[in-house]
């Protein structure tokens, strides 16, 4: 049998491996790395209603090679960018093709959890693991006893490596229980004969407890067979050929969650050079906000006035350019269907949709907010220091435009403590004792699972993680100010492509 081979092949692989390394060299190295880590693989697993881990996989022995074009590090972080929980990298090096360098630089280039797949026979290649990157590995009931899976997964569990226990059959589903295995996955997939059935997991499903992650693994393909394992109570799918053959991957992922209901608005915040605008301009977010508080992000309100000016110039040349060009594809009918309708006016009503201004302000008077809102004339204001609720009723009876509050979250209590605010918006926030907003950081986004009322989130996002954070959090907006930058500048290839991934509806 194929495992058979494998399993082999890893044993003189490992031995090999002893030979260059000793596994007393190598454990060292392992116990030498923090072990409190907090098992952010289960963390991720974990954190919304469904979760892919996408696998790095360059052949397999049922299929040849997948790719021949094998640009690693791209793959991952496109992976990242699409919203996968976690990432899956081949390490089998004969069967798989696969190699620790993938694994090592994978773990070194992304923010989200790394899997090292393999076929684990020794408790060498776990320290390997740990040393390598990985947040987790796997450990496949049929490749071993009870008794090692169980001391496998509890030697991971000491190094703060997390355990993925794979099964394909009810006896080792019973297997995976037994070692006490806190995330056990079914594989759609038979090892000894790599025949596919999809439905394999969901007939074991109701095997396992509830509070034991359950990962569907292999043969899935569309959201149809995703919405089989939601109806099943199946929240992780962990998919590698599939995704290794979409083009792009990013709307790959997109079409197996399905329908997003909505597309956020958006808040780039920080503005503060005129090189900046035609970006903005071209990007189109909703909100472009302005500091007026202490920070390397503050601008005057002259600034501020200019700023604005030069926004409105490029909006009114971006609404004439795309009329004009509305204009001659209707002339020449090709935009026009059947019935008359125009089927391009989309561009146009994108180009009429007007950027509104945010004034951002810390702990300042009212006179000076309302001042400024007028001199600027800003569309709302972001009260983003310790204004308290007192505050944000005098001032609704001073002007008429949106008055948001930036709350600093740490808790959940922080973040239930605004809910029956006045303000027009709430902005949930990282905390940081010095700093209010831009500093990149983020916070718990569970924090915010029982607020019912629509908010903006901000706090350390970027293109990297804002299509996880909607899909996690599902607030009404975004707020992004670090996350497009360079060096603490606004660079206009990030704002562009951030909006970019938003629009097109990934997200």
């Amino acid at each position: 049998m194929i495992l058979d081979r494998i399993v082999e092949s890893t044993k003189q692989r490992v031995a090999a491996a002893k030979l260059e390394q000793p596994l007393e060299d190598v454990k060292a190295a392992a116990l030498a790395l923090p072990s409190d880590t907090g098992f952010p693989f289960e963390v991720a697993l974990r954190q919304q209603d469904f979760n892919f881990i996408c696998e790095v996989k360059k052949a397999s022995p049922s299929k040849g090679i997948i790719a021949e074009h094998f640009p690693y590090l791209e793959i991952a972080k496109e992976y990242e960018l699409a919203g996968a929980a976690a990432i899956s990298v081949l390490t089998e090096p004969e069967f798989f093709k696969g190699d620790k360098r993938y694994l090592q630089e994978i773990a070194a280039t992304v923010n989200i959890p790394v899997l090292r797949k393999d076929f684990i026979i020794d408790e060498y290649q776990i320290y390997e693991a740990k040393i390598w990157g990985a947040s987790a590995i796997l450990l496949i009931c049929a490749c071993l006893d009870v008794p090692t899976l169980r001391k496998y997964r509890e030697l991971a569990d000491s190094l703060g490596l997390s355990s993925l226990v794979e099964a394909h059959d009810e006896h080792e589903v019973q297997m995976a229980i037994e070692c006490g295995a806190r995330i056990i996955g079914v594989n759609n997939r038979n090892l000894k004969d790599f025949m596919v059935d999809v439905n394999n997991s969901v007939r074991l499903r109701n095997l396992v407890d509830d509070d034991v992650i359950f990962v569907s693994e292999s043969g899935l393909e569309t959201p149809e067979d995703i919405q089989v394992l939601r109806d099943n109570n199946i929240g992780v799918a962990l998919m590698g050929e599939s995704f290794m053959r979409a083009p792009n991957k990013i709307e790959k992922l997109a079409y197996l969650y399905g329908s997003v209901y909505y597309k956020p608005i958006v808040k780039i915040c920080g503005i503060s050079q005129l090189e900046t605008i035609p970006a903005i301009v071209e990007a189109k977010p909703d909100y472009m906000g302005f500091v007026f508080a202490p920070s390397k992000r503050q601008v005057t309100v002259a600034q501020a006035k200019e700023l604005v000016l030069e926004l409105r110039r490029k909006e009114s040349a971006y609404i004439n350019i795309a009329a004009q060009a509305w204009t001659q594809q209707v002339k020449e009918s090709d935009t026009v269907d059947l019935n008359g309708n125009d089927t391009n006016g989309s561009d146009v009503q994108h180009a009429l949709q007007r950027i509104k201004t945010v004034g951002v302000f810390v702990n300042e008077t009212i006179e000076n907010i309302v001042h400024t809102v007028h001199e600027v004339a800003l569309d709302a204001v972001q009260l983003h220091g310790d204004e308290d609720e007192c505050f944000i009723q005098a001032l609704k009876e001073e002007t008429t435009v949106e008055i948001w509050k930036a709350v600093q979250v740490r808790t959940a209590e922080d973040a239930a403590a605004w809910v029956d605010s006045s303000a027009d918006m709430l902005l949930f926030d990282a905390y940081h004792k010095d700093e209010r907003g831009g500093t990149g950081e983020i916070f718990d986004w569970s924090s915010l699972d029982y607020v019912e009322r629509p908010f903006m989130l901000a706090g350390g996002i970027s293109a990297d993680n804002v299509a996880r954070a909607i899909r996690t959090v599902r607030p009404y907006g975004v707020d992004i100010s670090s996350g497009v930058e360079i060096e603490g500048q606004k660079d206009n290839q990030k704002i562009v492509a951030f909006m970019d991934l938003v629009h097109r509806g990934v997200v």
